[in-house]
């Protein structure tokens, strides 16, 4: 189709056919591109309506789905802003090596220019296009309740539900000439005909004349009878009275220098085999997270999936929260005692694809009218064959109304402070990156594969979200490491903060299924762990939910196995392989952390290296929920190792608050050695020494660093309170000697001008801050003094770092007596 031509000349057109959904014969126009310039004249003219938000309509339904990129304005300061837009690309200045891609840049910047001219044209602007959700969908207005449904194939159309008894023959709808059906239901004695939490649905006809039932595109809660087995979902009117709203009590958290995320599934987040509740979840897991120093929070599965086992990735409610685990009202309690807590809070959004379910989700709409009348491509385009879904159309006007007033909905209403964009390689490019290996070469980015529709709805979406919320954060999910993907709209990029770094969980899992400690390769690890873009900031994990679903394993899991039902005591000692799965659990979380990038994310119970993996309900597993919790109980126990794995999590991110080395940009590894099996790096003020080799001991060992002066431990993966074996002195001052010729880098000592002597244990990651005016580093002011547990009274210098978990001004919660697995004692 035309918007896949990434790089094309329309100026080696001569003409284009489209199909005129205005004519009444449905006859074909053939036009010249000189002729479609003229008819920009007609949609301000031509449209008579007292509503805005239909002075658009005509680009959608006649011009606007298939020729998108052709410049409609007659307006020459508009088209002088465009191509200033398309000529001032730093992202070229930052990486030569795109010069050759400039072409097309330009087209996807004059592209993106003008579809936000057209925007603000005829909506106002990009911002009040996005308040689509106050317009459709069911509203109140001035004495009634408004319905708006984008609907051009219905050629009848009522709504229904529990106001008038499932029959909507006193409640017929009028469509106008957009395809937008409208009804407006006047209150009777002051009162809303429809009551706040009844049901209703769209009904309408199509061409074969069949009447179907709908949940309302914009519907903004959706419910199911639990006790009828595959019950569809119905649409709910959600308007509670003042007195059971939830109104804000605290304010958005300021945004952190670099975020540190745990990514949570609300549904899965009890230690009982069921679905968790939005104010358990608040009330008894957000502690443990503000506990554990993260300071933001990832939200998956909050848009309504009418299947759970899809883990929330494939939706049929946009606007919805999941009503599994509670009501709009209760989301906003969660995200308020997030924000309480200084917690950020970010939304997994998926517009990627919709789920393919007709009865509840909005595939429902597509009734077999073609794709300008659709929010879904039709055919092939319209279907990704690996996930079994739906795929945007983006070049549709009210498909981007939808997606970016969604994106507005859950910023404005519920507070979220950004998003986590999943399935972006399926976005960008027409393959969805199916059966595609990206080797890094810029042709995989720029070319004929290239969805330039989708880059300009993701464009237009990160400008919307850092206008309405500057200190927003938004994450890509991309596979493919598209350069410019974290650059800004205004340098030629596509907007997002950061990207996750996907390729280092896949090293992590080769290395531990296919590799003896002895083949693991430092500089392959640390080539992995660095291969980022220059000023495009990336999030990095070692394991997310992807490792831990059914299928696959968790890292310690892999380094454990069975061993966690039966050597996690620490009433005996410790097996040779927890040992070691214990040592190497910490060492690949923290150099990932690291290294690895400028953000850092973890999922829920990863932390405490949560045995075995999560499995929905489903058939395979007769609708079990027994893997589909996270056993908090084992952390919680005294006698269990877990703890240990937990304690360094807390200590790993309690350094970075104090010594914000992820939001450093100085980040030097000096060596990478093979036969030692050590790695020593630089980030920030922090000197890093990652000893893996399996047995040896490295007494005097040099490391280089920038900095003279004395140096002393501040994070030690082998301390007793990380259940290690001490062997590290925490009270030992290093001092620095110089090398080389100052000035002359390659004189010195691995690239440094300055080193100094440490103690090295095999499978340990120590970490060395440069004390000034003998003064060691202090807690912060939320670090209770009281509260630094005696577990490591002989290593004075760094109970700070090691007492970690004590690091929050969080509430003791009343002790539970739960029960524990017996497999895991």
């Amino acid at each position: 189709m035309y918007a896949s031509l990434g790089m094309l000349d329309l100026k080696g057109l001569t003409q284009f056919c489209f199909k005129d959904s205005s004519l009444a014969t449905g006859s074909k126009l053939f036009i010249t591109p000189q002729q479609l310039r003229k008819l920009s004249v007609g949609p301000g003219k031509l449209l008579v309506s007292s509503r805005r938000f239909h002075t658009r309509r005509l680009l959608s339904t006649q011009i606007r789905a298939k020729h998108d990129h052709t410049v409609m304005t007659d307006d020459p300061s508009a088209m002088e802003n465009i191509k200033s837009d398309t000529k001032n690309l730093r992202i070229m200045e930052l990486d030569p090596g795109l010069e050759p891609y400039k072409d097309h840049f330009e087209y996807r910047m004059k592209r993106f220019s003008e579809q936000k001219m057209l925007i603000d044209r005829y909506e106002g602007s990009l911002e009040e296009f996005a308040k689509g959700y106050l317009k459709f969908g069911l509203n109140r207005e001035e004495g009634c309740i408004v319905y708006r449904e984008w609907a051009p194939a219905a050629e009848e159309a009522q709504l229904i539900g529990d106001f008038n008894g499932w029959d909507g023959w006193n409640h017929k709808m009028e469509k106008d000439q957009f395809g937008v059906w409208t009804i407006k239901i006047p209150d009777v004695n002051g009162n809303s005909v429809i009551p706040h939490n009844s049901r209703v649905k769209f009904r309408f006809k199509h061409s074969n004349g069949v009447w179907v039932d709908r949940l309302p595109a914009w519907i903004k809660y959706a419910t199911v009878d639990t006790t009828r087995f595959a019950a569809p979902y119905d649409g709910v009117y959600w308007d509670p009275p003042p007195a059971e709203r939830y109104e804000f009590k605290y304010p958005r958290p300021p945004k952190p220098e670099a975020p540190r995320i745990y990514e949570a599934h609300v549904g899965m987040s009890s230690s009982e085999p069921r679905v968790n509740s939005y104010r358990e979840f608040a009330d008894n897991v957000l502690p443990r997270i503000r506990a554990n120093n993260y300071n933001t929070v990832q939200l998956m599965a909050i848009m309504e999936h009418s299947y759970y086992g899809s883990f929330g990735y494939h939706v049929t409610n946009f606007f919805a929260v999941s009503s599994r685990s509670g009501t709009p009202e209760d989301l906003k309690y969660l995200i308020d005692k997030a924000h309480s807590l200084g917690l950020r809070v970010l939304m997994d959004v998926v517009h990627s694809h919709a789920s393919n379910n007709v009865t509840d989700g909005l595939n429902g709409y597509d009734v077999g009218q073609p794709t300008q009348e659709s929010y879904f491509h039709t055919g092939e385009r319209g279907y990704h064959s690996l996930w079994d879904s739906r795929l945007f159309n983006y070049s549709n006007w009210e498909v981007l109304r939808f997606l970016l007033s969604n994106l507005r909905w859950w910023l404005d209403e519920f507070k979220f402070d950004g998003f986590r964009f999943d399935g972006i390689t399926s976005m960008l490019y027409h393959h969805h990156g199916i059966n595609m290996a990206f080797t890094g070469d810029y042709n995989e980015y720029f070319s004929e594969s290239t969805d330039v529709d989708a880059v300009v709805y993701m464009m237009l979406a990160n400008c919307l979200i850092h206008s309405l919320l500057p200190d927003a954060m938004v994450i890509a999910e991309d596979v493919s490491g598209m350069p410019g993907l974290g650059r800004p709209v205004d340098d030629g990029g596509i907007g997002f903060d950061f990207r996750l770094a996907m390729a280092i969980p896949d090293k992590w899992i080769d290395y531990l299924k296919n590799k003896s400690d002895d083949e693991w390769s430092m500089g392959d690890i640390t080539r992995t762990l660095t291969n980022r873009r220059y000023t495009e900031k990336c999030v990095a994990y070692a394991e997310s939910h992807d490792q831990s679903i059914v299928g696959d394993k968790t890292i310690a899991f892999l380094l454990m196995d069975n061993e966690m039902y039966f050597g996690m005591s620490c009433l005996s000692e410790a097996s040779p392989t927890v040992d070691r799965g214990i040592a190497l659990h910490k060492m690949i979380h923290f150099i990932t952390m690291a290294l690895g990038g400028e953000g850092y994310l973890n999922f829920m119970g990863n932390e405490f290296g949560h045995p075995e993996w999560i499995d929905f309900p489903r058939i395979g597993n007769n609708w079990s929920y027994d893997k589909c919790r996270r056993q908090w109980e084992l952390v919680d126990t005294e006698h269990l190792r877990y703890k240990f794995m937990n304690e360094f999590d807390r200590a790993m991110n309690l350094l970075d608050e104090k010594f914000s080395f992820l939001a450093s940009t100085k980040q030097i590894v000096s060596s990478a050695d093979e036969e030692d099996k050590v790695v020593v790096f630089e980030r920030g003020d922090l000197v890093f020494v990652f000893n893996f080799h399996p047995y040896n001991t490295y007494d005097g060992y040099k490391v280089g660093c920038d900095s003279p002066g004395k140096y002393r431990v501040a994070l030690d993966s082998d301390a007793w309170a990380f259940g290690g074996h001490g062997r590290v002195g925490h009270d030992v001052d290093h001092f620095t000697s110089p090398e080389g010729l100052p000035g002359v880098p390659e004189t010195n000592f691995n690239n440094r001008p300055n080193s100094f002597k440490v103690l090295s244990p095999p499978r340990t990651c120590v970490v060395y801050y440069r004390v000034e005016e003998d003064v060691l580093v202090e807690p912060k002011d939320d670090v209770q003094d009281g509260d630094l547990d005696d577990a490591m009274e002989t290593h004075e210098a760094a109970p700070v770092i090691e007492n970690a978990a004590r690091s929050s001004e969080i509430p003791e919660e009343e002790e539970e007596d739960e029960e524990v697995d017996e497999r895991l004692i």
